[in-house]
């Protein structure tokens, strides 16, 4: 059984927002803004979810305009089907409304 990180409200809303389009590289930035985490909430769970083999990480390219190179991350395969049941768990617990879960196209 692949372990799981600790259920919390910070932790669905993350997943949330990265299943919303699991395919797609994201940097920090977009996702404490969009989930609303401070980034001292928000590197520490994906620190460990990138541990857990839940995320893929790499650098962006560099860019030309001067700004350093950022982390960039995405759920895995795994991840996603991690993700979707951690979600299923909030739904029960009424952290979240019922609705469908994202699947993976």
């Amino acid at each position: 059984m692949t372990p799981s990180p600790r259920l919390s409200r910070q932790t669905i809303a993350l997943l949330t927002e990265l299943l919303a389009t699991p395919a797609t590289w994201r940097h920090g930035y977009d996702l404490m803004k969009a989930a609303s985490l401070s980034a001292g909430t928000l590197y520490p769970i994906l620190i460990r979810l990138g541990d857990l083999g839940w995320l893929d990480t790499q650098w962006e390219e560099r860019s030309d305009g001067g700004r350093p190179p950022r982390h960039l991350y995405r759920l895995t395969a795994q991840g996603a089907h991690e993700a979707r049941t951690m979600l299923a768990r909030a739904t029960e617990r009424g952290w979240i409304p019922s609705s469908p879960v994202p699947k993976l196209t």
